[in-house]
């Protein structure tokens, strides 16, 4: 009944079910994360081009066993993403038969290979959420396999294009960036992954928008209330990572400049991600490289090696270069 008048709402409204004339037919895998907001947000009145453009037409629920806030949410969210008009499909191959791009979302990125590489095979633009996959040399793979079926695919947090985050790239004010330290939480983890990969990714994305490539090494301590993660860039530059692990964790930058200290100091929303997403599934050119991003997760994963060895200093590059020839390794038996 609520789907119905739904598509009623939206017949008077000047728009079809599937949306706008041209609008692009998007489908979910994963619905046990962002499904729902990004989906009322898309579909919602006030959406604005580009994301107006988009339209969530099917979804597969796709549930992870293992982690109970995926079984718990799944339900729920398939029932209000059903009222917003989105088909669920049986299968991640029947909903490909009906949409033009896809998003992986997933709260666990240990099917995530397995669910792109379905993908791939249609060709179909995908932007997969956070973490990539589990381990940095499964997210090596997805990306070889991508450019190998000539798949568009690229991976963010929404932190990364924060409206006041990215103005601080862009101020003159500052001078030349010194330095960066974001915050956010790193307490929340899932099963069979580094333990930043989850949340505190959304962090040191900020902190590689602000500080830009180039990280060296990578060293981590830890204790019951927090993380510490400091890098040192090619430039001798530092940027660090506070990890909240106990207490009240927002999210927020602060940048060192030649001329002035600046401050962001809040999560600004999904809007700015989802209408790179849209860009995206209409071009096909992805606004990170895929470069950047394996410098993120090898610093992520290099933190890792540094908690396990007492805080020593770890080569990005050769957490990296390890990764690549393990993932070679993989390709060659």
């Amino acid at each position: 009944m609520v789907t119905r008048i739904l598509a009623a709402l939206l017949l008077v409204a000047g728009a079809s079910a599937e949306g706008p004339v041209g609008a692009i037919k998007v489908g979910i895998i994963g619905l046990d994360a962002h499904a729902v907001t990004w989906t009322q947000l898309i579909q919602g009145g006030s959406a604005q081009p580009p994301i107006s453009e988009l339209r969530i037409v099917a979804a597969f629920p796709a549930p992870s066993a293992d982690i109970p806030f995926s079984i718990e949410n799944i339900e729920t969210n398939t029932a209000k993403l059903r009222a917003l008009g989105v088909e669920i499909s049986g299968s991640i191959e029947e909903l490909l038969t009906k949409v033009d791009a896809v998003m992986i979302l997933s709260i666990d990125g240990r099917p995530h290979p397995q669910q792109a590489r379905a993908v791939f095979a249609t060709k179909k633009p995908v932007f997969i959420d956070k973490p990539v996959a589990a381990s940095l040399v499964e997210i090596i793979e997805i990306f070889r396999a991508a450019k190998a079926s000539g798949t568009p695919c690229f991976s963010n947090s929404a932190l990364r294009y924060g409206p006041a985050t990215v103005a601080l790239t862009q101020d003159p004010t500052l001078g030349r960036v010194l330095g960066v330290e974001t915050y956010s939480g790193s307490q929340s983890i899932l099963p069979g992954h580094p333990d930043l990969f989850y949340y505190g990714v959304h962090g040191c994305e900020m902190l590689f928008r602000l500080m830009g490539p180039g990280c060296r090494t990578v060293s981590r301590v830890q204790s019951a209330t927090a993380d510490l993660v400091v890098g040192v860039w090619d430039d001798g530059r530092l940027g660090t990572f506070h990890g909240i692990r106990e207490g009240a964790a927002g999210f927020g930058a602060t940048v060192f400049g030649e001329k002035r200290i600046a401050s962001v100091e809040k999560f600004e929303g999904y809007a700015p991600l989802l209408a790179e997403i849209a860009n995206f599934f209409r071009t096909g050119t992805p606004p990170i490289t895929v470069e950047q991003t394996l410098e993120i997760y090898a610093f992520l994963e290099g933190a890792d090696e540094s908690l396990r060895q007492g805080g020593l200093p770890v080569s990005v590059g050769s957490v990296l270069a390890r990764a690549q020839q393990a993932a070679e390794a993989k390709e060659g038996k």
